[in-house]
């Protein structure tokens, strides 16, 4: 048996990490020497491709996290197939640093895409494996809205590859969807999911 508290901690260490792990990503080439304000703004416009990724990268982390510590167990100690399959939901969560600079240099490639997109949708579907293992499991609201959230990630992240195939610069913006959980969860109404 293992300390469920303990690995908590883990996770939101690792969790913190790879959100700022994130921005490293997002700067100046070295060799930007700009003359000028307006070619200093122009550099900085000029990162907006690599912003988006960050943004898009921060946010799903973010709710992820969120939809993490809303799960309530009343189980202090945990067994080896729910740690293993934490681990490797950790291990995806480290991945989406490398991912995001992929797809923030390459999204006009679909296998940029491709690679971001599955990041996503393995986290959503280990995530849900982990709600379904959780020893001690408080039914309620928050675990609706967990898997809510989940649904949606594996939605937009197969959204995100459909439309590779037709415009790989719009695809990435089907992972924006994440963003309106919280909508869908209100307008989806009170109903459990677990049922």
């Amino acid at each position: 048996m293992f300390s469920k508290t303990r690995l908590d901690a883990l996770s939101d260490g690792i969790f913190g990490v790879a959100m700022t792990l994130l921005v490293l990503d997002v700067r100046l080439p070295s060799d930007f020497q700009p003359r000028d304000s307006a070619e200093l703004l122009h550099g900085i416009g000029d990162l907006w491709p690599k912003f988006l990724p960050y943004l898009l990268s921060f946010g799903v982390l973010g709710l992820r996290w969120l939809a993490n510590i809303e799960v309530r167990s009343r189980a202090q100690f945990v067994n080896r197939e729910y740690v293993s399959w934490l681990l490797l939901y950790l291990l995806l969560i480290t991945c989406v640093p490398l991912t995001t600079i992929v797809v923030g240099r390459f999204a006009h490639l679909p296998p940029a895409i491709w690679l971001y997109a599955g990041n996503t949708l393995l986290i959503a579907a280990v995530g849900l494996r982990l709600i379904f293992i959780t020893p001690d499991l408080e039914v309620g609201e928050h675990l609706r809205r967990r898997q809510m959230s989940s649904t949606v990630l594996i939605a937009s992240s197969l959204l995100a590859i459909a439309l590779s195939f037709i415009d790989s610069r719009v695809a990435l913006w089907a992972l924006a969807l994440n963003f309106a959980v919280p909508l869908v969860i209100r307008w989806s109404g009170p109903a459990a999911m677990l049922d």
